[in-house]
C-alpha cells in the first residue's frame, strides 16, 4: 500500500487526479487543502484530510509524515506581482519539508517551453520545477511539462469555445500562429498516475503533448468539430494588452489570466524530449479533435468534473473564512413566505440561479454590471457556472463564489464583482419563509457611496430575483 499525498486537491488537475486515483485499492490518499469545506463529503470518507499550505511549516509536516509519493499542482496563474517569489518560496518549502519527512518521490506538472524566451509566469513554472529537482541526491522528481490542456472547464478550452461559438470571423493577431503541443485532461491525469509506478533511474522532465498547432488551427479544428465555419484575418497590430480586453470581452477568462495566457503564447512551447514514449509506451495521446469531442460531450452531459475557476493563488478565490457576515454593517433584506411551498424545492431553485439560467428579469441590468466588472478587471458574468443545478463550496457563479452551503437550509454566495468593499447574497430557507439577503461591508467613503446609489437598483432585482426563485420553487414537482 503506498501513501500518496496531493497538494492543489481542490484546482483543476487536482480534483481529476484525486478522483482517478481513488478507484485504485492499492493506494492510500491524503489531500493538502487550504479549505476542506471545498471537498465533497463522499470524498472525506476515503481520503485523509490536512488543512493548510506551503507556507504553513506544521500543516506541512503533518500532510508529509509517512508519504511515499507527493504531487506538487501549485501555482499562481491568478495571484498578484508578487508570484514569482511566492511560486519559488512555496516550492522551496515543500521540497525541505519533502526531504526532512523522507518522501521518496514528487510528482511536479508545469509547462512546456524554455525558460530563456519563456513568459514571466511559464518561467515561473519553469524555475518551480528546477527547485524541487535540486536535491537529486535525497528526493527524486519528475517533473511533467504540458502546453495546452484541453479538457471541459479549462482556461485554455474556455477560451477556444467561446471564441469559436460566439465570433464567426475574428481579426487575430500574430501570436495565434505560434506552435504549440495540445494535450488532452484524462492524458495528462493517465501521465500523472502512471508516474507513482513507473520506474526512473535519476530525476526525470517528461514533456507530453500529441501534434503541433497553432492557435489558429485549433480553433479552426475546434470549428470544425463543433460544425462551425470560422473566418480569422491575422492583423499585425494587435497588441498583447488588446488582446488580452479582446479576451476578456467574449470569454470567462479575466483581465490578469487572459494577459498571462496571451504572454504565454508569444512563445513556442513544444515537446522537447521523448521521455512521454520511452517510460510509458501504453498511453497513446488522443488527437486534438478526440479531446475537443469529449470536451463538449463532458459539458453537454452536465458532467464537468472541475473548472479552471475552482482554486487559485487568489485569497477571495479559495473562499476560506470568507463566509462570516457578521463584519457586514449594511444589509438589504427581502422576506418570501413559503406559502406551502417545500423548503427543498426552494433551495433547489436558488441553487439554479446564474449562468445559461441567468438571473430572470431585468437581464439588460445584470449584463450591464457584468460588462462593467469585466472592463475593471473582474469576472463578469460569463464565467456561468459548472453545472446548471447543482453547487458545492468553492464552485464559480458567475462573478459569484459559493462561499458555504447546507442542504435544504442556506446557500451563501461572495461577490467577486469588483466592488468598493466586500459584497455577499445569501439564501436563508426557513419553515415558513424564504430570507433574501445583500449583506456589504463598505470600504471608505466611497463604499457607502456606492451602496446608497445602487439601492434604488436593489429595490428593481433584487425584490425580483426573489420572487422568481419562489415562482421557479411553485412549478418544482414535489418528491
Amino acid at each position: 500500500m503506498k501513501n500518496i499525498l496531493i497538494t492543489g486537491a481542490t484546482g483543476y488537475i487536482g480534483r481529476r487526479l484525486k478522483d482517478r486515483l481513488l478507484q485504485r485499492s492499492d493506494l492510500r490518499l491524503r489531500l493538502l487543502v487550504r479549505n476542506k469545506n471545498k471537498v465533497r463529503h463522499a470524498t472525506l470518507k476515503k481520503v485523509e484530510i490536512v488543512e493548510g499550505d506551503t507556507f504553513n511549516k506544521e500543516a506541512l509536516r503533518d500532510a508529509l509524515i509517512g508519504i511515499d509519493t507527493a504531487y506538487y499542482l501549485i501555482h499562481s496563474m491568478g495571484s498578484g506581482g508578487d508570484f514569482e517569489n511566492l511560486d519559488r518560496k512555496s516550492a522551496e518549502k515543500f521540497r525541505e519539508a519533502c526531504l526532512a519527512s523522507g518522501v521518496k518521490r514528487v510528482i511536479y506538472l508545469g509547462g512546456l517551453g524554455v525558460k530563456e524566451t519563456a513568459s514571466k509566469h511559464l518561467a515561473s513554472r519553469i524555475e518551480t520545477g528546477e527547485i524541487l529537482s535540486a536535491r537529486p541526491e535525497g528526493l527524486q522528481t519528475i517533473w511533467f511539462r504540458a502546453g495546452v490542456i484541453i479538457g471541459a472547464g479549462s482556461a485554455s478550452f474556455e477560451i477556444i469555445r467561446n471564441l469559436t461559438q460566439k465570433l464567426p470571423a475574428m481579426i487575430t493577431p500574430r501570436w495565434v500562429k505560434t506552435r504549440t503541443q495540445p494535450v488532452g485532461v484524462d492524458d495528462v491525469i493517465s501521465y500523472l498516475e502512471g508516474a507513482i509506478d513507473c520506474e526512473f533511474p535519476e530525476n526525470t522532465i517528461v514533456d507530453i503533448g500529441t501534434e503541433q498547432m497553432s492557435f489558429r488551427q485549433m480553433m479552426l479544428e475546434a470549428a470544425r468539430v463543433m460544425g462551425l465555419r470560422r473566418f480569422m484575418v491575422p492583423v499585425p497590430f494587435l497588441s498583447p494588452r488588446l488582446s488580452s480586453f479582446w479576451l476578456i470581452l467574449f470569454t470567462p477568462i479575466p483581465y490578469k489570466m487572459a494577459a498571462a495566457l496571451v504572454d504565454g503564447l508569444k512563445s513556442e512551447t513544444i515537446v522537447l524530449n521523448d521521455n512521454a514514449r520511452r517510460y510509458f509506451p501504453d498511453i497513446v495521446p488522443q488527437s486534438y479533435e478526440v479531446t475537443v469531442q469529449r470536451a463538449l460531450e463532458e459539458i453537454e452531459e452536465d458532467q464537468v468534473i472541475s473548472r479552471w475557476c475552482d482554486s487559485s493563488g487568489d485569497i477571495v478565490c479559495d473562499i476560506k473564512n470568507q463566509d462570516d457576515i457578521n463584519q457586514a454593517i449594511l444589509r438589504d433584506m427581502r422576506i418570501i413566505p413559503l406559502n406551502g411551498i417545500r423548503p427543498e424545492n426552494v433551495f433547489k431553485a436558488a441553487c439554479s440561479i446564474g449562468g445559461e439560467s441567468g438571473w430572470f428579469s431585468y437581464h439588460f441590468l445584470w449584463s450591464l454590471r457584468g460588462l462593467i466588472d469585466k472592463l475593471f478587471g473582474g469576472y463578469g458574468l460569463n464565467r456561468g457556472r459548472r453545472q446548471p443545478t447543482k453547487l458545492r463550496v468553492g464552485d464559480a457563479l458567475d462573478f459569484w463564489k459559493v462561499a458555504d452551503i447546507k442542504e435544504n437550509k442556506r446557500l451563501l454566495l461572495l461577490a467577486q464583482m469588483k466592488v468598493p468593499g466586500k459584497a455577499w447574497l445569501e439564501y436563508d430557507i426557513q419553515p415558513d419563509v424564504l430570507v433574501q439577503t445583500a449583506h456589504f461591508y463598505p470600504r471608505g467613503i466611497m463604499g457607502r457611496i456606492y451602496w446608497f446609489s445602487v439601492l434604488p437598483l436593489h429595490n428593481l432585482v433584487f425584490v425580483d430575483l426573489a420572487k422568481k426563485i419562489m415562482e421557479k420553487a411553485g412549478k418544482m414537482k414535489t418528491s
